[in-house]
């Protein structure tokens, strides 16, 4: 059975190849559209995963040649260097930089992928190679959201990431949410997804965490897996929400949980 690792590889292959035939198919006035993230056009989108994919690489080069990661002043540097970019680059930088990140982790053998440990800087120990590709992942299927929901508003998440991410979609809950956004905690909620289908919980309370499904929930979302993605990252707005969300709850709304998840 390939593991997880592999998958994500491959997910960030197909992820890669997707977007970039998207990019290829804009104009210069596609690239000026406003894109998914707030205050961001498309170009600005693609700068962002771009110069993420250049730092990504010299991070996993570190770890691999045992030198560490580069420091803030080289962050520094190339997010510069992209924001001087003109939209047209940016595009055609986000498909080079892009490449070169796929293909290295591709170029990873088993033992490697098993092995690596790779210090991001933001948690508090190195992780595993399935972990770091996860992070990457994450970053570019919603980031691809953003550059497609500025052509189509009823745009969904890539299926081929949805389950990936919906498995390992715990981990960075409590970083990406705010549980005092609610006035009453804790809550408990039964969460349902369908595409794929899973049945858990998801507890707002001091921290935000997913739990097995709770006896006697306060609430019950049912949602496509991508939408519960989706709010879980702050891309949840009414005019982006599928007829088929529904929140069953006598205490608890949907906008009460687009407070919690505030968004990047």
């Amino acid at each position: 059975m390939t593991d997880r690792a592999d998958q994500t590889i491959d997910a960030l292959r197909s992820g890669h190849d997707y977007l970039t035939t998207v990019v290829h198919g804009l104009a210069s006035a596609d690239l000026a559209r406003p894109s998914g993230a707030t205050g961001w056009d498309v170009s600005q989108v693609l700068s962002h995963l771009g110069s993420g994919a250049e730092i990504s690489l010299a991070v996993l080069e570190g770890a691999l040649n045992a030198t560490g990661a580069p420091d803030g002043d080289f962050n520094k540097s190339v997010w510069a260097r992209w924001d001087d970019m003109s939209p047209i680059e940016r595009a055609e930088g986000f498909v080079a930089a892009d490449e070169a990140l796929v293909s290295r982790y591709e170029g990873l053998d088993a033992k490697t992928r098993k092995d690596l440990r790779v210090d991001l800087g933001f948690l508090p120990a190195a992780v595993d190679v399935a972990t770091v590709s996860g992070v990457r992942l994450t970053e570019f299927a919603h980031h691809t959201w953003d550059v497609e929901v500025a052509f189509d508003h009823k745009a969904p998440l890539l299926s081929a990431m949805t389950g990936l991410l919906l498995d390992q979609g715990g981990a960075f809950l409590d970083f990406l949410g705010k549980a005092d956004a609610l006035d009453t905690r804790p809550v408990r909620i039964a969460v349902h997804t369908t595409a794929p289908e899973r049945t858990f919980g998801l507890e707002v309370g001091n921290a935000i965490t997913l739990t097995d499904e709770p006896d006697r929930p306060d609430a019950v979302l049912n949602a496509p897996a991508e939408w519960w993605l989706r709010l879980t990252t702050g891309r949840h707005a009414p005019a982006h929400t599928p007829s088929d969300v529904s929140l069953a709850s006598d205490s608890l709304t949907l906008d009460d949980l687009r407070r919690v998840f505030p968004g990047f």
